[in-house]
């Protein structure tokens, strides 16, 4: 089972902080690290985040969200070995070109240590404050994500799509064995995945729903004709439970979990060591 950290850029307060928990990951035989995306936090939103009962992210509006893509960039200066992951950047909110030009560029710069991790987005006010329209966001994701594949293929990119329109042109560094994690179970996700994913980020904790998830996910593969063992599942995981939650979690179809630093306690360094020394020596 693979173990990573997240968030790594949320909540710091100094870029030294950051480093540190990165250089410590690595060095404590963590696979990866990951980061959360929002580019503003609104002082009230109708919105309702679907992961929690309460229908609020976890996170107040003086949180330091650092950009996930420069995080990325300053911490793979800083480790040799250590794989990056966004969890997830919101994509129908953002360029496609620059996202797809910024991804293949953390790819080089990396060693190949970058994990592109996408979603559609939830938070309505945030589409509002970057100037998208909220509606019909699914299908944006859809379009942008073709079209990026055709940017990273190094190839002549034509692509004539609802929302772009991209004709005669390369875009170098090429990145086309990049992975890409899609976020989700609501919707048309598993669709997405199986179209357009290597990786699926569940949003779960448990083994249950997990595969309960993973027959829809399953079904969806079946219907693109793609072999369901091609797509990589990560999962949240309390750090709670020992090995027996981790078989548990492995048994029901999960290649990596992702522990919240918040779940390691006031001090994260403390808690790292502690998952290192009982599940990494």
């Amino acid at each position: 089972m693979k173990l990573g950290l997240i968030p790594v850029n949320v909540g710091v307060t100094s870029v030294a902080q950051m480093v540190g928990l990165a250089q410590l990951a690595e060095s404590q035989g963590f696979e990866s690290v990951w980061t959360f995306e929002h580019t503003v936090v609104p002082l009230d939103y109708a919105s309702k985040y679907p992961y929690n009962a309460s229908g609020k992210m976890g996170a107040d509006p003086d949180t330091n969200f650092i950009d996930p893509l420069i995080a990325i960039a300053h911490l793979a200066a800083g480790t040799s070995t250590l794989k990056f992951g966004t969890g997830v950047n919101i994509l129908p909110q953002a360029n496609p070109i620059y996202v797809a030009k910024q991804a293949a560029s953390l790819d080089f710069v990396s060693d190949g240590r970058f994990i592109l991790g996408v979603g559609i987005g939830w938070l309505e006010e945030e589409f509002d404050a970057c100037g998208v329209p909220f509606a019909r966001r699914g299908a944006r994701f859809d379009d942008y994500m073709e079209g990026m594949r055709k940017i990273w293929s190094g190839e002549v990119v034509e692509h004539a799509g609802e929302f772009v329109q991209w004709s005669g042109f390369k875009s170098f560094p090429a990145a086309p064995s990049l992975p890409v994690v899609m976020g989700g179970n609501k919707g048309k996700a598993f669709d997405r995945i199986a179209q357009f994913g290597d990786g699926w980020f569940a949003p779960t904790t448990e083994p249950g729903p997990l595969q309960e998830d993973l027959s829809k996910l399953n079904a969806a593969c079946e219907a693109q004709g793609r072999d369901p063992a091609e797509i990589e599942i990560t999962c949240m995981w309390t750090g709670q439970g020992g090995e027996d939650a981790i078989g548990a979690m492995a048994q029901a179809g999960a290649h990596r979990l992702l522990i919240p630093l918040p779940a390691l306690g006031p001090d994260p360094v403390a808690g790292i060591q502690k998952v290192a020394e009982e599940h990494l020596a």
